[in-house]
């Protein structure tokens, strides 16, 4: 970041690549300081990939990684079994071998608990600026403060993540185990699931909300002509180790800063600048369906261990979302998936929604090996990452993007991004 401090002033012409909800938070807080900010992706809109209808979670607590001790004994069943939860599918792309390679190396406790300690933090600042925010926190996204409560069907499971649990509330998180009866208690709607129910963690802090009406929200508090949409990034101009424009459809664009938050299309943009970055996608589903009887409907967001899905009620809707898929890029839906999620939420939740008239959607999450994003500098003087959230974009989002400004700024406070790597 040599570079950019040389440069002497405070307001910095900045190019934001990617409008999701990881790219308009970090512009939005860029934009904060002073810095005139552009967002560039070549879609049509703002947050039509991965933060159109994810599972809306705000998880500042729960923020363990897929990459689990656990996921050893699973291997067989993740590898066989098409209705797992976590489902490869062999390709023959070399690096989808690789990425799975690092990604059971991370498959360690030592790993896993760094990690959670990492992320926790960082989903604590998304949290605060969130709640700090006048502005942020008015915006109109379906929002709620209910909590979360994650139900176990398995004693092992339970244990495991109670364990998790304890690291978390040593460092002043408000998670909690509740035994069979006190979930049933703090949640009635549960009442259909009692048969295979052994206990849950609640987390009062935790929230959900609608991520494109968030980001939507939020591209709206930008100046006018910030968000250049059809703009696709084809190259960029390097002047040794400093990064003097992209090239685009619509001409190059020159800037002083260069931030990377476009998801799983950071890989591709990254080799450009030499970069080789761990981002794969999993694909995952979501069912949005119309409330059905509310005294039906969880009063909290839930989390469904056994089954990895969660549930969020979003204004009049519950959406349901799950799976996670390694079978490379393609965004087909596949209805076997979907009609699984689907026939689990009937038996779980029958009365809770109208499951027969779900909008159905697939996105990819652009995940790293290990569930740790990839923030920071990195290939060129002036070029940040603010990349690789997995299914934590929503949860990181301003977490991140609170961290890239003061780092852009010297200020202290936020994540340190110099010991992120």
């Amino acid at each position: 970041m040599s570079d950019i401090r040389a440069i002497g002033r405070d307001r910095l012409d900045i190019i934001v690549i990617g409008a999701g909800v990881v790219g308009v938070s970090c512009a939005w807080r860029l934009a904060q300081d002073g810095h005139r900010v552009r967002i560039l992706d070549k879609a049509s809109d703002t947050a039509t990939g991965t933060s159109f209808a994810n599972g809306g979670q705000l998880s500042y607590s729960y923020v363990a990684p897929l990459a689990d001790p656990s996921v050893w004994g699973q291997l067989p069943k993740l590898l066989t079994d098409p209705d797992s939860p976590v489902r490869f599918r062999p390709g023959f792309e070399l690096f989808q071998y690789r990425w799975l390679a690092q990604f059971m190396a991370a498959c360690t406790p030592r790993r896993a608990a760094r990690t959670i300690d990492q992320l926790g933090r960082l989903a604590d600042l998304s949290k605060q600026v969130l709640h700090g925010n006048a502005a942020l926190s008015s915006l109109a996204f379906d929002w709620t403060q209910t909590g979360k409560l994650v139900v176990y069907s398995s004693e092992k499971s339970f244990a495991a993540a109670r364990t998790y649990a304890e690291q978390q509330a040593a460092n002043g998180t408000d998670k909690r185990a509740l035994s069979a009866e006190a979930c049933l208690s703090l949640e009635p709607a549960l009442a259909s699931i009692a048969h295979r129910l052994v206990g849950g963690l609640y987390s009062p802090g935790d929230e959900a909300g609608d991520t494109y009406l968030f980001t939507q929200g939020m591209a709206k508090l930008l100046e006018p002509g910030s968000i250049l949409l059809g703009t696709e990034v084809t190259g960029f101009v390097r002047d040794g180790r400093t990064v003097k424009a992209v090239r685009t459809n619509k001409g190059d664009m020159e800037a002083d800063l260069f931030i990377l938050a476009a998801g799983i299309a950071s890989r591709p943009l990254g080799s450009m600048l030499g970069l080789d970055l761990p981002i794969y996608p999993l694909k995952g589903y979501s069912a949005t369906a119309p409330i059905g009887a509310e005294a039906a409907v969880p009063d909290f967001s839930i989390t469904d261990a056994a089954r990895k899905v969660v549930y969020a009620r979003l204004g009049s809707t519950l959406r349901l979302a799950g799976a996670a898929d390694l079978v490379g890029h393609s965004l087909d839906i596949d209805r076997q998936r979907t009609d699984k999620l689907i026939a689990d939420a009937k038996t779980d939740f029958p009365d809770a929604a109208d499951w027969d008239q779900s909008r159905l959607w697939a996105g990819q999450r652009p995940a790293t090996p290990t569930g740790m994003p990839l923030l920071g500098p990195k290939g060129a003087d002036n070029l940040i990452l603010n990349t690789g959230h997995g299914a934590l974009g929503f949860t990181l989002a301003l977490g991140a993007a609170e961290s890239i400004a003061r780092h852009i700024s010297g200020e202290a406070g936020g994540v340190d991004l110099s010991n992120w790597w």
